[in-house]
């Protein structure tokens, strides 16, 4: 199964992490790679270069960053894959360990199945 990883922290969005930080995550990335959990992975840039497109009923707005509720800022995400909710709530716990105070939320992605027949070259 895979599972879609949103990371928020808990600290200022802009705080720079430190050269050790860095390492530590960078270790920590390499061992997810390797071992097939981790399928890819990455950081956003500031809210303050973003920005949010709303659609209702046939309106759309667009709101320029930077966004205020900052416990609802996405610093970064992570696409992996795990055999259970479970192994992905650990996965994610090593990464919080890591990353420092703040929340991930686990999204298992849909997956559709298998067609029993994909073969398009016949004709009906």
């Amino acid at each position: 199964m895979r599972f879609l990883c949103i990371y928020k922290p808990s600290k200022q969005e802009g705080a720079a992490p430190t050269e050790q930080e860095i390492c530590t995550m960078g270790k920590l990335i390499e061992e997810g790679m390797k071992s097939g959990k981790l399928i890819a992975t990455e950081g956003c840039m500031p809210s303050a270069l973003g920005a949010r497109v709303r659609l209702a009923g046939e309106k759309f707005t667009v709101t320029d960053g930077p966004f205020t509720e900052s416990k609802e800022l996405i610093a970064g995400f992570a696409l992996i894959q795990a055999a259970s909710k479970e192994e992905a709530v650990e996965y994610v716990k090593e990464f919080l360990t890591v990353a420092g105070d703040g929340e991930t939320e686990i999204r298992q992605i849909y997956e559709a199945p298998e067609c029993l027949d994909t073969d398009t070259s016949r004709v009906a």
